[in-house]
């Protein structure tokens, strides 16, 4: 284990280049693809999965919001793959990054919103000043919801890094301590090692579940503006 324990974090080099980015490039080439007319059982259960969560996500659009179908669908395998990889031992989590995350969901929030002010300016605008606002709390009223949509990306990008990033943090100190105790006593490193593996599957299941989580939230961020 590292001693460092934000080690795990640092973007790593090769020869001094930064490897980010062929991390980034890394998760699609995971996903198997077929060139046959009868798909075998991994590719039709991968597609059975992905038409799942497209018409979950897709079920509240209309027309014009169903046209971001493939870019919502991308999106939450980018991460769940991003977020899977990040579990294997020796690798590097570019979801961790806040940076990263922010560069996902900006140009998101931010086409969505601006779709919305071009397809109907006045709905748009009407979310700033709820109907029946007493007029001495008008100012202040729009001054907070103006907040509020702008932080919506902040929101989106600090919810994914502070989630994986708690998670590795923790795998990380309890394969340490099993470590540790690995010398010291051999029934309590039985539990902690037990503790660990629980927590890995637990981490799968975040991984999985925070893919979900944004994804959906940049869809009703999207519902909102169509």
């Amino acid at each position: 284990m590292n001693e460092n324990l934000f080690a795990s974090f640092i973007a790593p080099t090769i020869l001094g280049l930064p490897a980010a980015v062929l991390i980034i490039l890394f998760p699609p080439l995971l996903i198997p693809t077929s060139k046959y007319l009868i798909n075998n059982r991994l590719i039709t259960t991968q597609q059975w999965l992905i038409k799942l969560t497209s018409k979950q996500m897709m079920a509240m659009h209309n027309t014009k919001g169903r046209t971001w179908s493939l870019m919502l669908v991308s999106l939450i395998i980018f991460i769940a793959t991003t977020n899977l990889l990040g579990l294997l031992p020796h690798s590097f989590t570019p979801t961790t990054q806040l940076s990263m995350n922010l560069a996902m969901a900006i140009p998101l929030w931010a086409g969505a919103v601006i779709m919305g002010f071009r397809s109907k300016i006045k709905n748009a605008l009407a979310h700033f000043l709820p109907q029946g606002t007493p007029t001495p709390l008008i100012p202040m009223l729009v001054i907070i919801e103006t907040t509020s949509l702008l932080i919506q990306p902040m929101a989106l990008a600090v919810r994914l890094t502070a989630n994986i990033t708690a998670g590795h943090l923790l795998m990380h100190l309890i394969g340490s301590a099993t470590l540790a105790m690995s010398t010291i006593n051999l029934p309590s490193t039985l539990i902690i090692f037990t503790i660990l593996i629980l927590l890995t599957i637990l981490e799968i299941a975040v991984a999985l579940i925070q893919a979900y989580v944004f994804t959906l939230l940049v869809s009703l961020y999207l519902h909102d503006n169509t």
